[in-house]
């Protein structure tokens, strides 16, 4: 009888499997402490008590007040209620001031059609374009700046390429036209430190389940004084700016998850690191005409994403699967769509190379021995898909 196969899962960057004390946490709140946190008996002082200490950890990852992190169903939520807010307080105050809202080529989807959502209502979005390796140009985001721009929304690390934008040099320019800065964090939470008490940021976006936490928790850190339009309403909860009742076993993760990012994730960044280039290095050296995205430029340090000019992604990824290893071809937000990534369209790579791109990201779980297998299997793949779409020519 055969043994069991091997599952190598490197796909992080989709989603993260829960840390176990991050599941121990939960559990609780499952069973025994399950009050609703806006009674005031007992059982909901218990809830209550349960999100004011997960607040508080949320809150320290980022060097912000407790008070300034509302709570979230996860990152799409939260990119929605900064777009959709702060353009719906203006619209409400100081509509004359501006409908003018300036992100980038390379967002995620719940930013870009937030955006397209946005020009319905009234809104005019610049979209600023990147440089082949995959980092917006400044010049140009000055360049779009007008009278009446009101936000500028940039991720903080790419989801498909983990290309890190310059997040300081943003900050500044927008701090110097006294604009509204929002930043998706969503890929960048808990892989590279961001303190939001040394470099200034309006809004940050922040999703539990790519740290190790579950899925339908996030977050939004609205800084001190500034105001949002809701999205939901129906309660006081969250200081009015997020209605409904909380789910709090998940927020009871998602801050032990921060916990630990807290206390552990720049080791764990070096680790994962060194597996990431051993990678990189393993399949430059060993299958031709690859295409590493965003190698020039920094990137969190789990993520790789790279083309295999001559096949499509497709094939590779089902042959990868066969072999009980786990990727993807970008962000799981699109998956099924046979579009090449926008993306990589935006940093000058070629619609086909583009269809031949794969995403590695990797987490606490894999391993030197994953990474060697990956690299035992994946050369001889290639080849024979090459030949495969050849012959079919």
């Amino acid at each position: 009888m055969q043994g069991k196969m091997k599952r190598i899962y490197l796909d992080y960057n989709a989603t993260t499997p829960l840390k176990p004390q991050v599941y121990e946490a939960m559990v609780p709140y499952f069973k025994e402490l399950y009050g609703n946190p806006s009674s005031i008996h007992w059982a909901g002082q218990a809830g209550k008590e349960a999100l004011m200490v997960a607040r508080e950890k949320v809150a320290n990852l980022f060097h912000v007040d407790p008070q300034e992190v509302v709570f979230t169903s996860g990152g799409t939520e939260a990119n929605n209620l900064a777009l959709k807010g702060v353009f719906g307080v203006f619209q409400k105050k100081w509509q004359k001031k501006g409908r003018h809202i300036i992100t980038t080529q390379v967002e995620h989807k719940s930013i870009l059609e937030c955006c397209d959502y946005l020009k319905k209502q009234g809104a005019e979005i610049s979209y600023i374009s990147v440089h082949p390796n995959g980092q917006i140009h400044l010049e140009e985001l000055k360049a779009q700046i007008r009278p009446d721009t009101i936000l500028i929304s940039v991720q903080a690390a790419n989801n498909e390429t983990g290309v890190l934008m310059p997040l300081k040099e943003i900050s500044d320019i927008a701090q110097a036209h006294n604009i509204l800065f929002h930043v998706d964090a969503v890929q960048m939470a808990g892989k590279k430190a961001l303190f939001l008490d040394e470099l200034p940021m309006d809004l940050v976006s922040i999703s539990s389940h790519k740290i190790y936490g579950p899925k339908g928790a996030g977050a939004l850190i609205i800084r001190r004084a500034l105001k949002l339009e809701a999205l939901l309403h129906g309660g006081n909860q969250e200081r009015k700016r997020r209605g409904g009742t909380e789910n709090v076993p998940a927020i009871v993760g998602f801050g032990t998850a921060c916990e630990w990012a807290q206390k552990e994730s720049a080791s764990e960044a070096q680790r994962l690191e060194e597996l990431r280039n051993k990678l990189e290095e393993g399949i430059f050296a060993t299958i031709p005409q690859s295409l590493i995205h965003g190698k020039d430029s920094p990137r969190v340090s789990n993520t790789l994403n790279v083309s295999f000019k001559g096949l499509e992604a497709e094939g590779l990824l089902l042959n990868l699967d066969l072999k009980g290893i786990a990727t993807s071809s970008g962000s799981a937000c699109s998956s099924g769509s046979l579009d090449p990534s926008h993306v990589l369209l935006a940093m000058g790579v070629s619609p086909e190379n583009a269809l031949s791109s794969i995403r590695f990201s990797l987490g606490y779980q894999t391993q030197k021995e994953d990474i060697e297998f990956v690299l035992e299997v994946l050369p001889e793949m290639v080849q024979r898909l090459r030949s495969l779409n050849e012959a079919c020519r």
